[in-house]
């Protein structure tokens, strides 16, 4: 059995030791796309360890075709990083988090930065603390709002959007779900229309898979029908987001902010994207580097859970 890990691991305790017990393995966190195309195909890895919060491209057809690959295995619940259609239809098995509800149903980090990303924005954190930095110190302009009284949305009622309700106990809030797919089992919640929690809430979490449906869901339609002054939270993906949309809500003063864990494009250059360069000069957008599972806690419980997964391939 072969193994290329091509995500960094050896920050966590006891997780590159799991890794080890496995014979022929290939650690190469800063691999680039030629390279471990090349890797795989003269030792003929059978196996792929990988992340996408650190891996700059896609695994697609270009990459995987040609090769010996078996199992890609992502410590992720997200898959917009590999090419499924292409995996699908090669008997080349993907491996995620998403499959152990156990597991994942215990991981709230993503959920607790989405919390990060809200009191930034309300509380108006980043910029009171760049005045502090330049020696400062007039409260005036940082006058924020409380979280209590407000009315908080919750779009997609899957695993995060279960923990941001189960996180927003106690806060004072209304909250408000919008999920066709599933029951909402919660007696503080409020199941209604998309179009209720657009006009009705002060903070919407977007907590969505990326599918055909929900690709640039939150677009000007959606923007506008939003209650004026309101805040968006996204830890998902940014293709949820049409990006020029939000810009052009902030700049005519309609859309009160955009906290974020994700870009449109996290796979091309940062230093391109509109949204980041707008960040620069408008403390109205929050942008944060796809951190949202990334805890020590976290990681470290999914990555030992992912490695142990190997253990039962010769069981097979």
């Amino acid at each position: 059995m072969s193994i290329v890990c091509i995500t960094p691991v050896k920050h966590l305790d006891g997780v590159y030791e799991l890794l080890e017990q496995y014979d022929n393995v290939f650690y190469e966190p800063d691999i680039n796309k030629n390279e471990l195309k090349k890797l795989l195909i003269t030792h003929e890895i059978e196996y792929l360890f990988t992340n996408p919060n650190k891996q700059s491209f896609i695994l697609d057809r270009e990459l995987l075709e040609h090769t010996s690959l078996k199992v890609i295995n992502t410590c992720s619940t997200g898959l917009n990083h590999i090419d499924i259609d292409y995996c699908e239809r090669n008997d080349i098995e993907v491996w995620s988090l998403k499959t152990d509800f156990e597991l994942i149903n215990d991981l709230p980090s993503t959920a607790e930065l989405s919390f990060g990303l809200m009191m930034s924005l309300l509380r108006k954190i980043p910029e009171g603390f760049d005045s502090v930095k330049k020696g400062e110190w007039d409260y005036e302009p940082f006058i924020g709002r409380q979280v209590k009284g407000l009315t908080i949305g919750i779009i997609g009622y899957g695993r995060l959007g279960r923990i941001t309700a189960e996180l927003l106990k106690g806060w004072g809030v209304k909250i408000l779900v919008n999920d066709p797919y599933v029951d909402v089992d919660n007696e503080n919640c409020i199941r209604t229309t998309m179009h209720e929690v657009w006009k009705q809430s002060d903070v919407i979490f977007l907590h969505l898979h990326v599918t055909d449906t929900t690709r640039e869901l939150v677009s000007g339609y959606f923007i506008s029908n939003m209650k004026k002054g309101s805040i968006l939270i996204n830890t998902s993906r940014g293709e949820l987001v049409n990006e020029k949309d939000v810009i052009n809500s902030i700049k005519e003063g309609h859309l009160g902010g955009y906290g974020t864990d994700v870009i449109a494009d996290e796979f091309g250059d940062v230093k391109e994207s509109e949204l980041v360069e707008f960040s620069r000069e408008n403390d109205n957008v929050v942008i944060t580097p796809h951190v949202g599972g990334m805890t020590w806690e976290g990681q470290t419980k999914a990555y030992k859970w992912a490695i142990d997964k190997f253990g039962g391939i010769n069981e097979r």
